[in-house]
C-alpha cells in the first residue's frame, strides 16, 4: 500500500491489520497470566497491603481464579492461586478468598463479556477519589479510557455485602471500569491483559489529572478524535503486546526460582 496520499482512516485500518499479523499472542495459561498481572500491578504501585483483588474466569462456568487472602500481589504465583465459585467457596487451592470478592460475582453475573476483574487502591486514584471527582480523560494515552470509566460518587462502605455488589455492578453498567469515591478503581475487561493495562492507565491518568489541576483547568478533547484514539489504543492485540512488555520487565526482575513460579 502506498501511503503518501492515503486517508487517515485507511492508514488506521492498515495499521490494525498489521497488528493482527505481527503482534503475537502469548502461550501463558490463565493462571500464569493472573500471577503475572499481580506482579505487574505491584511493580506499578497498585499494592495496598492485603487490599485489592484480581479475578479471572476459570474453565468451569461460575468459577474464577483469585489470589489467596493473606498474600500481597508480589507473592502471588500460579501455584498459590485459588479457584472459587460465585459464593467464594474454595474449589481448588488452600486458604480463603478475600470476602470483598463478593462484588466480583455480581459483575460476572451481569456481564458475560467480562473475563477478568481488577480492583486496587493505587495512590493517585485514591487521592483523586478523596476529592469525589470522576476521572478526566484528556490525554492521548488516556483515550483508551474514553467513555469507559463510570463514577460511584458516594462510598458504600466495605464491599463485602450483596448490596455493595449490586450497587457497583449497576454503576459499572456496560463500561470497562468504575472509579469508586473514597476507595479505588475497578476494571472489568475482556481479558487479563486488557484489565491489567487499563488499571495501569487509570492510575497514570489520575496522576496526570492531579498534576494538571494544580496548574490550571483541564481542557476537553474533541469527541470524534477521542473515540478514534480509543479504538486504536484499545485494540486487543495492542493490549496483549503491552501486557507482554510489562511481563518481560517483571520476569527480568525475579530470581530464577520466582520467575519459574510466576510464569
Amino acid at each position: 500500500m502506498r501511503t503518501a496520499g492515503a486517508r487517515k482512516d485507511e492508514l488506521i485500518t492498515e495499521g490494525k491489520k498489521k497488528m493482527i499479523r505481527h503482534l503475537l499472542g502469548n502461550d501463558w495459561t490463565a493462571r500464569q497470566s493472573v500471577a503475572l498481572a499481580c506482579r505487574i500491578l505491584f511493580m506499578h504501585g497498585h499494592d495496598s497491603g492485603l487490599a485489592g483483588q484480581i479475578t479471572a474466569r476459570a474453565s468451569e462456568s461460575g468459577t474464577y481464579y483469585t489470589q489467596r487472602f493473606g498474600l500481597g500481589f508480589d507473592e502471588v504465583t500460579e501455584t498459590n492461586l485459588l479457584v472459587v465459585d460465585e459464593d467464594l467457596t474454595v474449589l481448588s487451592g488452600s486458604g480463603m478468598a478475600n470476602p470483598a470478592n463478593r462484588f466480583h460475582s455480581w459483575i460476572y453475573g451481569r456481564r458475560p463479556d467480562v473475563r477478568c476483574i481488577v480492583h486496587t487502591h493505587p495512590s493517585y486514584v485514591s487521592a483523586l477519589s478523596l476529592l469525589e471527582q470522576p476521572l478526566k480523560v484528556a490525554h492521548m494515552d488516556s483515550c483508551m479510557l474514553h467513555g469507559e470509566v463510570a463514577f460511584l460518587e458516594k462510598w458504600p462502605g466495605v464491599p463485602v455485602g450483596n448490596d455493595e455488589g449490586k450497587l457497583i455492578s449497576e454503576v459499572l453498567g456496560d463500561k470497562r471500569a468504575v472509579l469508586l469515591a473514597h476507595h479505588g478503581l475497578v476494571v472489568a475487561a475482556r481479558s487479563v491483559e486488557e484489565a491489567c493495562v487499563l488499571a495501569l492507565q487509570i492510575e497514570r491518568t489520575a496522576r496526570l489529572q492531579l498534576l494538571a489541576q494544580a496548574a490550571g483547568e483541564i481542557r476537553d478533547l474533541d469527541e470524534a478524535l477521542a473515540r478514534e484514539a480509543h479504538d486504536w489504543l484499545l485494540h486487543p492485540k495492542k493490549s496483549v503486546a503491552t501486557f507482554q512488555y510489562y511481563a518481560r520487565r517483571v520476569l527480568r526482575s525475579l530470581s530464577p526460582r520466582d520467575a519459574l513460579m510466576a510464569r
